[in-house]
């Protein structure tokens, strides 16, 4: 009897499987593994970004010191007509540069796929702007778009056309930045591409040729539809790096330009107000207002995905 007790007793004792222990143990190795990143990015990406949303409710004094002041930076922004003149130069920029460089990364990426001689060394020229220092593309290109002893007017001369003034001419200087922009974003554009197209079955392109289907026609009906997975993220990353444009303009636009201010982007405005005129709470708004303003443009590719991306 006592002996019937004790092992009921032991019965009703709840023991951990080892299959459980061994599933916590996961988890924690798991957690510790990623803790290293989860650190960095809440350090280096949550934390200041909590800090800028504070300090755009904060106006800045000389040495440092801040104080709250609510919604002011806020509502100075709809007298601003430096920021409303941004945002109509980085529309204008995101128009030409986004649409354009897809279309020509995609046209490129076809043609690269094929079966044709030296194509790795193709890939490799279309690739070298990507891995180039910006500095050196905006020093480059300021050369070839010199008035004076450029080479874009020096081959326009021959033909008789007085070249334009392309980075000091208010009415060109933007265009001439977006032409930079799209030739130094086609290499990394194409490479994503050119892994969208090698993922797609070649069973595809054997049916439609035994159907007797021309390349266009492959092209709109087999290449597009099988690629838009890829075009969906190219095209968000590329609005995303459309609305953080600075490096091309503060490299090839002078600060005493003419052309400065039908340049300048919502972040070169940002920098301006942060590091030079030290208006910290201002610029901790512009870049409130532009995090804002890409997150309903994401928000609102992803609702629209659904009507022209297949993931099958």
């Amino acid at each position: 009897m006592p002996l019937q007790v004790e092992i009921k007793s032991k019965s009703k004792l709840k023991i951990p499987s080892l299959a459980k222990t061994r599933k916590r143990s996961d988890y924690l190795w798991a957690y510790f593994m990623i803790a290293p990143t989860m650190i960095g990015l809440t350090i280096f990406y949550l934390w200041p970004i909590i800090q800028t949303v504070y300090f755009s409710f904060t106006e800045w004094g000389a040495f440092g010191q801040y104080e709250w002041t609510g919604l002011d930076n806020y509502r100075r922004m709809l007298e601003d007509t430096n920021l409303l003149q941004s945002f109509k130069n980085t529309g204008i920029y995101i128009i030409f540069t986004v649409p354009i460089g897809i279309f020509l990364s995609i046209l490129i990426a076809v043609l690269l796929n094929q079966k044709i001689k030296g194509k790795s060394v193709y890939r490799t020229l279309y690739f070298l702007p990507v891995i180039t220092m910006p500095a050196a593309i905006a020093m480059v290109w300021r050369w070839l778009y010199n008035s004076d002893y450029g080479l874009l007017n020096y081959l326009l001369s021959i033909f008789g056309i007085k070249g334009p003034q392309w980075v000091s001419d208010p009415k060109v200087a933007l265009y001439s930045i977006i032409v930079v922009a799209i030739w130094s974003g086609l290499g990394y554009n194409m490479v994503i591409f050119l892994s969208g197209l090698q993922g797609i079955p070649k069973t595809y392109y054997e049916a439609a040729e035994i159907d007797g289907a021309g390349p266009i026609r492959v092209f709109f009906k087999i290449t597009l539809p099988l690629l838009s997975p890829v075009i969906f993220f190219v095209t968000i990353m590329s609005f995303i790096g459309a609305f953080q444009v600075f490096d091309l303009i503060f490299m090839m636009i002078g600060k005493s330009s003419t052309a400065l201010e039908s340049t300048q982007s919502i972040v070169y405005l940002f920098y301006q107000h942060a590091f030079v005129l030290n208006d910290k709470g201002y610029a901790a708004a512009i870049a409130v207002l532009l995090l804002i303003i890409i997150l309903i443009i994401t928000a609102i590719q992803m609702v629209l995905q659904k009507k022209w991306v297949h993931y099958d």
